[in-house]
Order: structure tokens, then sequence, then C-alpha cells
């Protein structure tokens, strides 16, 4: 009994110091995005504001989403070689990924470059339309350092090297603040300047990583000189990767319907601001089940990849744990201000009000949250993408989504509707994902990790 709470102490330890610098990493990154919204709404341009905003959602549904999906596969890859000892094919495998999104970019540039008419074709107002084309072909160059800034980060995260994760991070941003605001306001390239701030900083922070990785005697047994084994790994790659964007796609996809059917809603105006702040609310939040799920993929992939499936199912116990206890807190956190909460974000009062009014179904996501960040880290470190995808699908387009737009648009709902439909998409995604793990033979499970792990070799 003593041994056993040795054991769940350690890997506490352990996740604690991956999960805190994880999540405060993907907050820094994330706060590049806010400080080029706030640069450009200090011009007092709602036009200008307008067509970020619904640029930077066209643009993460149409690239980020896919490159971010398909980086996943490296977190299977990376970290079960990683845990097998395979320490070349980490290198390798990085390699594979970055050619293949960088490839993956191309079509999605030329698809940046019709944003316009593509919103118009929507319903959107053809001059914000206008202005969001043009903060997306200037934001071109980023897409590319996007591709090759989240292979690095998972060549990092799976060798459960954060702390360059989070210093790196913090130096960009620190830069990126007087960058941005030199080109947006000095210059007074305006929404132009902020594509172009936020594609300087990525390429920054990937060069940063890149000369840690490149110097750094931590990466001495994984960096592998580049060679044909990358081209030939490339279909491997894919095979994890397409499914494992479908997986990310297919959720994040499933917030933008939401999005747009608020506004077919009675007093869209009132209805879509309530949504898209409770929306900032959540999103917020999520970085901490982002942090949490990374942890446990690598943990896991990582005692896969050794043939250590006891210590696998211990890391799913601590941070599933760890998973509960966060949203709890931050739930009761959230309820016990949730009547001030609102004015954080409007000044209206009919707004908050209804903000308000949506609180227990915020709390509510927010648990779900928690549970599925950790549950789709396990599904990430185990391979289990193809299947995550199948979930995803079922979860949010056979249910989600349907159930949303008659509670919305036939109970009349409306914007409770809609959020009531998304919470029980998430609820049976995370349902279906706690059973995939709770029967899933983890003795077996680390048999195939050694079996990817070392195929290939002689």
């Amino acid at each position: 009994m003593r041994e056993k709470l040795w054991v769940y102490r350690k890997e506490l330890k352990t996740v604690i110091f991956m999960a805190a610098p994880m999540a405060a990493s993907t907050i820094l990154q994330y706060g590049m995005q806010t400080v080029g919204v706030m640069m450009v709404g200090h011009l007092g341009d709602e036009l200008l504001l307008s067509g970020l905003s619904i640029a930077s959602s066209f643009i993460n549904v149409t690239g980020c989403s896919v490159l971010l999906g398909m980086a996943g596969a490296l977190e299977t890859l990376c970290g079960q070689a990683y845990g097998a000892e395979q320490y070349h094919k980490i290198g390798i495998y990085t390699y594979s990924c970055m050619i293949s999104l960088l490839l993956v970019c191309f079509p999605i540039s030329i698809l940046w470059f019709f944003t316009d008419k593509l919103l118009i074709l929507i319903g959107q107002d053809p001059s914000i339309s206008f202005v969001a084309r043009n903060y997306s072909i200037f934001l071109i160059p980023n897409l590319f350092a996007y591709a090759i800034l989240q292979s690095l980060v998972r060549y990092l995260l799976t060798q459960s090297l954060i702390l360059p994760l989070l210093f790196f991070s913090f130096v960009t941003l620190s830069l990126h603040i007087p960058i941005c605001w030199l080109l947006v306001l000095h210059f007074k390239f305006k929404v132009m300047g902020a594509a172009l701030a936020l594609g300087i900083s990525y390429w920054l922070n990937a060069i940063f990583l890149g000369l840690y990785i490149f110097f750094s005697p931590s990466c001495n047994k994984t960096r592998a000189p580049f060679s044909s084994e990358a081209i030939s790994s490339i279909p491997k790659f894919f095979r994890l990767a397409l499914p494992s964007a479908l997986m990310v796609c297919l959720e994040w996809w499933s917030y933008e319907v939401i999005l747009l059917l608020s506004g077919l809603l009675p007093n869209p105006k009132v209805e879509a601001s309530v949504l898209s702040i409770c929306f900032s609310i959540t999103y917020l939040h999520y970085f901490i089940p982002y942090g949490l799920g990374a942890t446990v993929s690598t943990r896991v992939s990582n005692e896969l990849g050794a043939g250590n499936p006891e210590e696998a199912k211990v890391a799913v116990k601590v941070v599933g744990v760890l998973g509960i206890i966060e949203s709890i807190v931050v739930s009761l956190t959230l309820f016990g201000c949730h009547k001030f909460l609102g004015y954080a974000f409007t000044s209206d009062t009919q707004i908050a009000n209804h903000i308000a009014s949506m609180w227990p179904l915020i709390c509510l996501s927010i648990l779900i949250d928690s549970f599925l960040g950790v549950l789709s880290g396990v599904a990430r470190g185990s391979g289990w993408q193809d299947l995550g995808a199948y979930v995803n699908l079922g979860s949010y387009y056979i249910v989600g989504i349907p159930m949303s737009a008659v509670l919305a648009f036939v109970v009349h709902l409306r914007v409770k509707g809609l959020w009531i439909g998304l919470v029980s998409g998430a609820a049976l995604q995370t349902f279906l994902f706690a059973l995939i793990t709770t029967f899933t033979n983890w003795n077996q499970q680390a048999l195939k990790a050694r079996e990817r792990a070392l195929e290939g070799n002689t």
C-alpha cells in the first residue's frame, strides 16, 4: 500500500511540473493573437475590428485547426519512440511532420486568397469580408511558421522538455507587443500590421526553438540529420495525421457552426454576443485541460513505448483526478461571481444579465471540458485518433448540432438551446472516450506501441 502511494505521489509530482508550464506556454502563445485584436481595437474603427475577428475565426477553422490536428500524430509517434528508446526516430518523425504540414500550407494559402468571396457566400458583409481578406493574405507567412512551430513543440513535448517552450513563449510575447504596436499604431499598417506582427513573432518563436534544439545537450540523443528516411516516413505519419486532424477539426468546427446558427436567432446581435462571450470564457479555461491533456499524452505514450502498461494506467488516473479537482474549483469560483463577471466583457446590462443566466451551463461545460481534455490526451498518446474522429463525428454532428437546432428554433430556447445541444454533444463525446479508456487492454496497447516504435528496425 505504501509503495502504491509512493508511485502515485511520484507521478503527481511529474504531472504537475509538466502540466503547469505547458498550460502557461499555451496561454502566452494565445496572448499574441489577443494583443493584435487589442491594438486594432485602439484604432477606433469598428469595421477593422469586425474584419479581424471574422478573419481570425476563418483562419482558425481553415488553417490552424488542420495543422494543429495533424501535428497531434507526433504525440503518438515521437512519444512512443522516446519510451522505446528509439531516439533517432524522434528527429526523423519531426522532419516528416514539418514536410507534411508545409505541403498542406500551400492549398490553405490559396484558399485564404479567396477569403472575401467565401465569407460573402455565407452571408457576411462585403466590406467586413474585404478587411478579413487583407488580414488573411498578410497572415500567410505566419501559416508556414505555425507548421514548423507545431512540429517543434511536439518534438520537445514528447521528451517532457516543457520549460524551453514556456521560456521562449514568454520571450516571443514580450517582443510581439512592441512589434505589434509599431506596425499597427506607429506605422499605421492597421490590420495588415497586426497580421505581419503575428507572422514575425511566430517565426521568431520557431527560430528560438530550432536554435535551442540544435545547440542544447538535452536534445543530443534525439537530434537526427535530415535523410531519405524522413521522406519515406511521411506515409506512416499521414496514417495517423489525417484521423488526428479530423478528430480536432470536427470538434473545433462544431463551435463555429453553433456561432453561425446564433446569427439566425431573433435579436441576433444580443444572442450572438452572449454566445461569443460564453465561448471566450470556456476557451480561456480550456488552456488548463489542454495542458493536462498534453501531459497525459506524453506520459501515456512514453510508458506504452517503454512497455510499461501499469505506469500508463497510473498516469491516466493521476491526471484524471487532477482534472476533476481543477474543474470543480474553477466551476465553484465562476458560479460564485456569475452575477458580476459578465460586466468584465461588456457594459450592456441586457447582455450581462443574459450571461448570468447561462452560468449553470457554463460551469457544466467547464466540468466536461476538463474530462475531455484529459481523455483526448489519452487518445493521442495511445494512437486512437481514428476512433476519436468517429466519436467526434457522432457526438457533434449526429447528436449535438441537430439537438442545438431543435432546442433553439423549434422549442424556442434560443441561445440556451444552442448551448444545451453543444454540451450534450460534448458530454456524449466524453462518455464514449471514457468507455474506450476504461475497457482498454493496456497490455495489448503496450505491445502495439512497441511494434509501432520498433517498426522498420533490422
